[in-house]
């Protein structure tokens, strides 16, 4: 028995041995097809790099005073000039194309939230299963459809293997991680729970996603009647109308005068329709230019503000959208004076971010949080108090979330309210409308009709 034992033993031993060998030569062919990706990768990146053309950019960022300068800088991307911007020591703040009017762009190019969301949740899923970070965005690059996101992990990933922190490889990119989501991430890779940060960050952009879409959904219908309205209006101005009054000229006829009224106002029309369509492009054009001016956006912003119905939306949507960030910084771990910074640059408003600013300047000069924010007067009664009592009570992030949700239900609630009363107004107006070319043909026919019985 003892020497069938020991060739068991030698047996197994073997089988262990080549085992192993089969288990390294399995890692080192894994290993040589990730060069070859790699190599594959980088060759594609360089090769497009040769082709990526130079574009002018305006840039405005803040200097180690905390004083605003800008200027122009001749880059790839936004990302290089992001980059460039910090390696002299500056705070990017916005950095946007320099266009000239053969290349202008109505909208720039951003990835979409909901990639963002999916990214954060993929990588928050990697990382919590102890899979370096590294080689989990090489996953995700594989995964990832959308083209511009991939480009950008594929930088991203040649950032990280250079030596550079992954928040500082975000924050190359703004087109893709907003300065919230780079602030939390930095505060993440500080405190080693970069993993949960991912998964609060993949949270809070689902609910803001969600909130956007139910708005959106919301004033689908209240634009699509309002769109088929004003082309009613337009076809029977130019089209129609102009039929009748060279039918009615034919006979001779003394026209009533809601006739007349609406055959001047469709013979205006059609007469100075390039006038017209003139005014509208300069009203367009001046509204673009009003809104890439730092002057002019500010004085838009304030008309908003004070609009009827818009005005009272804009305000709830900047509330629960300032409470939702700022809470989410604060969860983080990102200290006060930072999130201010951020929450202020992420308002959307330049009202409300110059407000944000000064809180946050008499803040640091020892006056607290609730008071300054209360002398702005753009908060309501419910935020100052629960404003008050975050930081009276050291629980600042709880009670914004309690104040974004409830600003989050305010606005579901202003929405509806808003587009049940706009339905039935845009209804009665193309009634009116209607009813009104139907009064004056009809009145003009029955005119017609008398005049041909009294001769």
């Amino acid at each position: 028995m003892s020497p069938k034992k020991e060739f068991s033993e030698e047996e197994r031993a073997a089988k262990e041995l080549e085992q192993l060998k089969k288990d390294r030569a399995d890692r080192a062919k894994l290993q040589e097809k990730m060069n070859k990706r790699r190599d594959k990768e980088s060759a594609k990146r360089a090769k497009a790099k040769k082709k990526t053309p130079v574009y002018q950019y305006r840039w405005e960022a803040l200097d180690d005073q905390g004083k605003r300068v800008s200027g122009t800088e001749k880059a790839v991307s936004a990302g290089a000039v992001n980059i460039q911007l910090l390696q002299r020591g500056y705070q990017p703040l916005s950095v946007e194309v320099k266009k000239s009017i053969l290349n202008l762009e109505i909208t720039k190019k951003t990835v979409p939230r909901q990639e963002i969301m999916n990214f954060s949740r993929q990588l928050a899923v990697f990382m919590h299963a102890g899979i370096p970070i590294m080689e989990s965005l090489e996953v995700i690059v594989e995964e990832t459809t959308g083209k511009l996101l991939k480009s950008i992990l594929l930088d991203m990933v040649d950032k990280l293997r250079n030596g550079e922190t992954f928040a500082s490889a975000a924050k190359a990119h703004p087109e893709a991680f907003p300065n919230y989501y780079v602030g939390i991430l930095e505060s993440a890779e500080l405190t080693g729970n970069l993993d949960t940060v991912l998964n609060q960050l993949a949270e809070y952009i689902d609910r803001d996603v969600k909130a956007r879409s139910k708005v959106t959904s919301a004033l689908i219908y209240p634009a699509v009647v309002a769109a088929m309205s004003v082309v009613t209006v337009v076809i029977l101005t130019v089209f129609v109308l102009p039929r009748f009054e060279v039918f009615f000229k034919s006979l001779n006829a003394k026209l009533p005068l809601v006739t007349r009224m609406l055959l001047g106002v469709s013979g205006f029309v059609g007469h100075w329709w390039y006038a017209i369509l003139g005014v509208i492009i300069l009203l367009v054009g001046g509204f673009i230019t009003m809104r890439r001016t730092e002057r002019g956006r500010a004085q838009l912003d304030t008309w908003i503000l004070r609009l009827p119905v818009v005005g009272d939306l804009t305000q709830t949507s900047i509330l629960e959208r300032t409470c939702r960030i700022l809470a989410s910084m604060l969860h983080a771990g990102v200290d006060l004076p930072r999130s201010m910074e951020v929450t202020a640059e992420s308002a959307n408003n330049t009202v409300y971010r110059k407000a944000i600013e000064g809180i946050r300047d008499d803040m640091m000069q020892g006056q607290g949080l609730a008071e300054p924010l209360a002398r702005t007067g753009l908060f309501p009664g419910a935020a100052q108090q629960m404003f008050r009592v975050g930081e009276e009570t050291g629980t600042l992030d709880q009670q914004l979330e309690v104040a974004a949700a409830y600003y989050g239900r305010e606005l579901e609630t202003k929405v509806d309210r808003a587009t049940t009363l706009f339905e039935p107004a845009i209804i009665i107006f193309m009634g009116g409308v209607v009813g009104f070319v139907a009064v004056a043909l009809i009145s003009a026919m029955y005119g017609i009709y008398n005049q041909v019985q009294v001769h």
